[in-house]
């Protein structure tokens, strides 16, 4: 089997990737932590994480029964850049949960029909009813990011975006819905790391696309679009919770003590507070 793309991805590595970026990758080693910044040199170990994360997992069972019991509505959002871990951090969150109350949304492009419609009404099908749980592997803020970065969406119709988003979250939460917004953050150099391990396995292929290799070139327009939508849409009432994903391991663990720190539940357990290190607001993200 070929490299999917003709091995662009490859072929951005070698001729195109940032010094920077490209002797990372060639300096470090499998297990090291590839972005200066981070506050870890290495990932967590295994054993310690398989312990914290069992303990955690039951957790999430319990959290799963009220909410079927009470009939709470939970939408939990999963944004950010593109090999950030979202599908694997989705998949710890409910492998151990009933998919006909804890349900994965993943919506794909427009249908024309959809296209025409108000641009927040396809996902609002797609909202919880009583005793549910929806994960949006990427959602609403498409349009803040994505659609905006490869010219997907109009000037205009962005900006109308974040005038409606924060009134558009206000109403759920009014409602009664608990809303939380996880953003996933990974460095450059693990970035492009992780699609390379991609690129070579044939098992892992079927994850690229198109968007992927072409959002290789554009990390500062990305990083521009990134840094307007948490300016127009973290609010009081629907904050964004940032959690940088260089370790993924870290991060799986950060984002389920987000979510069950902030909401109660029968029979909730001592849940420790998220590493702050590596979880907090939107003046983390680009640290």
């Amino acid at each position: 089997m070929g490299l999917p793309f003709d091995g662009a991805i490859s072929a951005f590595f070698e001729q195109d990737a940032p010094k920077d970026v490209a002797d990372a990758i060639k300096d470090g080693g499998k297990k090291d932590i590839l972005s200066d910044g981070y506050p870890y040199d290495a990932p967590m170990d295994r054993v310690e994480y398989e312990d914290q994360i069992a303990e955690l997992q039951l957790e999430l069972v319990k959290f799963q029964a009220d909410v079927k019991e009470t009939g709470k509505r939970v939408v939990i959002v999963f944004e950010g850049r593109d090999a950030a871990g979202k599908g694997g951090t989705i998949k710890r969150f409910r492998e151990n949960l009933n998919p006909r109350v804890a349900r994965v949304v993943a919506l794909s492009k427009p249908s024309d029909r959809e296209a025409g419609e108000w641009y927040f009404q396809r996902y609002i099908d797609q909202l919880p009813t009583k005793g549910e749980i929806t994960l949006f592997d990427r959602s609403w803020y498409n349009r803040g990011v994505v659609e905006h970065v490869f010219g997907f969406c109009e000037p205009d119709q962005r900006q109308h975006f974040f005038r409606q988003v924060p009134d558009f979250e206000k109403m759920l939460i009014e409602d009664g819905v608990i809303l939380k917004k996880l953003w996933l953050n990974v460095g450059r150099a693990e970035q492009l790391r992780r699609f390379l391990k991609r690129e070579r396995d044939p098992l892992k292929q079927w994850k690229l696309s198109w968007i992927d290799v072409e959002g290789l070139k554009r990390w500062d327009a990305y990083s521009d679009a990134i840094a307007e939508t948490f300016d127009r849409s973290h609010s009081d009432h629907a904050p964004w919770t940032i959690i940088r994903s260089d370790d993924k391991k870290r991060a799986r663990l950060a984002a389920i003590r987000s979510v069950l720190s902030d909401i109660n539940y029968a029979g909730k357990g001592k849940i420790d507070a998220p590493d702050g290190k590596i979880c907090g607001g939107p003046d983390l993200w680009n640290a």
